[in-house]
């Protein structure tokens, strides 16, 4: 699953060790037990993984690795780990749905390529696009609220600052319902990848990637990804389409529409790199304008960063502790009332509610009142 050679393996486990661990230590009819933790720090299974003499599940059912045999980005070990464990929990919940008797069915139509994105946007803004808010996660969570009550689980994952190796990816859609997000530090990003994540659960075309704003206006990306990203365009812009489609060819006689993109991008959450990336696409700017402006918006990102980055090193300076948080991802409300009726039903313990909720004990009873 994982397409590790024998050599990538053996220098996996043998991080941080004088004596790298060789194949007869592991390639042989008994191992021992340090040698089985070492794996299991890269795969986190659980040592009685390795103990079981039943061979591991290669079945279609079992990974979208073994159902897809090439994806829209070369993943990194870190990211088939992160897929491989979200596969596995959506495995877990559709076992204790059937076990408390859930409707898990999907509610929503399947679609094509054939079908107008743009129409079909429209249709779908009707039923999940939540209330408008100014608070990029609010909106966030009120749109993975939405989607809870269609039957579409989305869950996202947070990747701490000091991880070595980070998955390289930024949302992934599996049958037949689940969406998985990454934390980025922009919530534009994430929404736009839930959106276009959206677009591949309605043409059910399972895909792991990761999204770049400057190929959204590549002419050469294949039908679905094109698809998905006008899509989750028309999803975000709602009303705000026609005016962009009106708009002249920005230039800098009329400062590139900056004032009227940035009022457009502060009401849909379409950062403006991706609404000038749009104009890109729809030749409405000319690429020697849109890399002047991509290139300011870099700058000014780049100015942002050394600021903060000058702050924290200001407090150091001062003796002040900086306490960071680890952030915590957004549960989806559907997922939630899913392990609350599988413990109503007796179906999985006070231990398995935390564990899966990822909560501590003292927490409980604010999840099972």
């Amino acid at each position: 699953m994982y397409k590790l050679s024998l050599s990538e393996f053996l220098l996996k486990i043998s991080e941080g060790l004088k004596m790298p661990i060789s194949e007869k230590d592991v390639f042989s009819e008994r191992i021992e037990v340090k040698y089985l933790k070492r794996i299991d720090k890269i795969f986190e299974k659980g040592i009685h993984y390795y103990l079981d003499p039943k061979a591991p599940e290669n079945s279609k059912e079992a990974s979208v690795f073994f159902r897809k045999e090439s994806f829209g980005t070369e993943l990194n070990f870190r990211a088939k780990k992160i897929v491989s464990q979200f596969e596995e929990l959506k495995i877990s919940i559709t076992a204790i749905s059937k076990l408390a008797e859930l409707d898990t069915k999907r509610k929503i139509s399947k679609f094509s390529i054939r079908d107008n994105p743009e129409k079909i946007a429209n249709e779908f803004r009707k039923i999940l696009y939540p209330n408008f808010t100014s608070k990029r996660r609010d909106f966030l969570k009120s749109l993975i609220s939405k989607l809870a009550e269609s039957n579409v689980l989305v869950f996202e994952f947070v990747e701490t600052h000091n991880r070595k190796e980070k998955a390289n990816i930024d949302g992934f859609f599996l049958k037949p319902n689940v969406i998985v997000l990454k934390r980025h530090q922009s919530f534009r990003r994430e929404i736009f990848t839930l959106a276009h994540e959206l677009g591949h659960f309605l043409l059910d075309k399972e895909e792991i990637e990761l999204l770049d704003y400057s190929v959204i206006a590549d002419k050469h990306l294949s039908s679905i990804e094109r698809w998905c990203n006008d899509f989750a365009y028309y999803f975000l812009v709602g009303e705000y389409g026609k005016v962009i489609k009106h708009l002249e060819v920005a230039k800098e006689s009329n400062d590139y529409h900056f004032d009227l993109i940035k009022t457009i991008s502060d009401n849909t959450h379409l950062s403006q790199i991706a609404l000038f990336t749009r104009l890109l696409f729809k030749n409405q700017i000319s690429q020697t304008n849109y890399n002047r402006v991509r290139n300011e918006f870099e700058e000014q990102f780049q100015k942002y960063q050394k600021e903060k980055d000058r702050e924290k090193e200001l407090q150091k300076e001062k003796g002040i502790k900086l306490r960071g948080s680890v952030a915590k991802p957004i549960s989806s409300p559907l997922f939630i009332s899913t392990i609350q009726t599988a413990f109503y039903e007796g179906i999985i313990s006070e231990y398995e509610v935390c564990k899966k909720l990822n909560i501590k004990p003292e927490k409980l009873n604010k999840i099972i009142q």
